[in-house]
């Protein structure tokens, strides 16, 4: 069996991970292969801060706060191994503030040791009354997908730089099931009027003084458009801006300057703090992540494609528990076909 992966960040190479560990004792032969117009470390994936955290509230989709928590409890999982430093994983504590109350978070059985901020704390705030404070993970893309290629390459999965124009393409080159991690460009490989860019734009600093996450939360501006400032294992991470419908990549003078003044002001020291580096990227937003089969056509043959993409700025927060659903959904495929093979006899 023949199975082509289209998109080369976290979704697309864990997703083609999480195939591999189901199938490759199952099916034989199974070919994996991963399209992409472009691979680590230009992915969208690359140029995220890396801290596990979803979007507070959940809006009811609880399928989607159980794919962030299976993911959570992955990472956690490799944190006793000595390859979590390999993958980019560690734990890292911090601050979600709020100007007004509300209600508490979607995940907060999720995180290690979730309570609400006292007042001697928010003393440090100014300007925010209420807030939570917890430890999560952080897993840094620029780490983690390069392990992940080096992953699959081991196994003999293998990567193609090209641009995917159709499905149709790869079904005719003989590919049985085709994933489709494509992000952002979904649209362009099926047009789906759910899905638009969500321009994010970034600095990266030198600040090693900074050892806790910092993010601000008004329950009337958009997601991720108040400051946030997010340390990494080597460079500070601070944002942000989350806007919907706008396709430029270039780095932004004016939205660069709101969000460093703003940075400044929740964190004065920043003041002192080397810039780095500025980056810009699109995040695939949709109101839930696609993940489903479609049966398609090619002339008088049908092929079968997953969806799995949508994520919006939680792509590493959500990524292993949408792999494995989508690896559930190759499993069904797989079943209807009659391509598994039984597991042999131990008699």
């Amino acid at each position: 069996m023949r199975v082509a992966v289209i998109g080369a960040g976290v979704i697309g190479l864990s997703t083609a991970q999480s195939i591999y560990e189901h199938y490759h004792d199952k099916v034989s032969p199974l070919t994996i292969e991963v399209y992409a117009d472009v691979f680590t470390p230009l992915t969208t994936s690359d140029g995220a801060a890396g801290l596990w955290q979803p979007y507070l509230y959940d809006k009811g989709n609880v399928q989607e706060t159980k794919w962030n928590k299976e993911t959570f409890d992955y990472l956690l999982s490799f944190l006793s191994s000595p390859e979590s430093i390999k993958m980019g994983i560690f734990l890292q504590s911090g601050y979600n503030l709020c100007t007004t109350r509300g209600p508490d978070p979607s995940f907060k059985d999720i995180v290690l040791g979730f309570r609400e901020l006292t007042q001697r704390e928010l003393d440090i705030f100014p300007g925010y009354s209420f807030g939570w404070f917890n430890t999560a993970l952080m897993v840094e893309g620029k780490t983690y997908l390069p392990w992940l290629m080096n992953w699959l390459s081991e196994r003999g999965i293998k990567f193609y730089q090209r641009k995917i124009n159709s499905f149709q393409e790869l079904a005719d080159s003989g590919a049985d099931i085709i994933i489709n991690c494509s992000g952002v460009r979904s649209g362009d490989l099926q047009h789906d009027p759910e899905l638009t860019p969500a321009r994010g734009q970034i600095i990266k600093v030198d600040a090693p003084w900074i050892k806790h996450w910092i993010l601000t939360h008004s329950f009337t501006a958009e997601i991720y458009s108040t400051p946030y400032i997010i340390p990494g294992s080597r460079l500070v991470t601070v944002g942000g801006t989350f806007q919907r419908g706008n396709w430029s990549q270039q780095n932004s003078s004016i939205d660069h300057k709101k969000m460093w003044d703003e940075a400044c002001k929740l964190e004065p020291s920043l003041k002192h703090a080397r810039i780095v580096e500025v980056w810009t990227g699109l995040r695939p937003a949709r109101n839930k992540v696609r993940l489903e089969r479609e049966t398609m056509r090619s002339g008088l043959n049908t092929f079968e494609v997953i969806h799995n993409y949508g994520h919006g700025g939680y792509g590493l927060t959500i990524h292993r528990g949408c792999a494995e659903e989508a690896a559930r959904l190759v499993g069904e495929f797989l079943q209807q076909k009659g391509w598994l093979t039984k597991p042999k006899s131990r008699l």
